[in-house]
């Protein structure tokens, strides 16, 4: 009866060894390994992301920030494809989200990067207020400003900044609501319409 599943961020097990290798081994990754092989939406953030690299629902790993300091900062992402998590979104529509986070920095082999471009499976990237990628943009050095991919089938997001820290004004900001709305808007529209009379 689940229509999305959501790895929250934190510091699972502690990070001891690195941020999500115990919490991969967790009885519960079964199950969230099942959900997404049968088609279910999961969302990992920040730790969650880590999680599920290190479970290899997601191709990549999460290394060191460049700078080796945790990072607690608003950032800009470029929403860079149409998927279950950017339903209500545009291509090249600009988020303002916050991250923190001390390892973000996505790293992936040149082979397997490519073969997500051809995918569409990088869904975010960090950029400037006006979309542009650029170095100073980048808050933790990942690999071409990647912030957020899916897997190859489009239903396992893991991204690291904190959309669920940016869904109210008092909060700073709203465009969180942009992810969820959007998880909401794809799978009511996967619902079949009981008929009416």
């Amino acid at each position: 009866g689940l229509d999305c599943l959501i790895l929250p961020g934190g510091f699972s097990y502690g990070d001891y060894l690195r941020p999500g290798a115990i919490a991969r081994f967790s009885p519960v990754m079964g199950a969230v390994e099942q959900f997404a092989a049968q088609g279910g939406l999961v969302i990992g953030i920040c730790n969650g992301f880590q999680i599920l690299c290190e479970a290899g629902l997601l191709p990549g790993v999460l290394l060191r920030n460049r700078q080796l300091q945790f990072r607690c900062q608003w950032v800009h992402l470029r929403v860079e494809h149409m998927a279950p998590f950017t339903w209500a979104c545009q291509p090249g529509q600009v988020l303002r989200v916050p991250i923190s986070h001390g390892d973000g920095n996505y790293y992936v082999d040149p082979e397997t990067l490519a073969e997500m471009e051809r995918n569409r499976q990088v869904l975010f990237r960090y950029c400037t207020s006006g979309g542009e990628l650029t170095p100073e943009a980048n808050p933790n050095g990942s690999l071409e400003n990647i912030a957020g991919v899916t897997n190859r089938e489009g239903n396992v997001l893991g991204m690291m900044p904190h959309p669920e820290r940016c869904c109210e004004e008092v909060l700073g900001g709203t465009d969180g609501l942009f992810i969820f709305q959007s998880i909401v808007q794809y799978v009511a529209g996967r619902i079949p319409v009981p008929p009416t009379g």
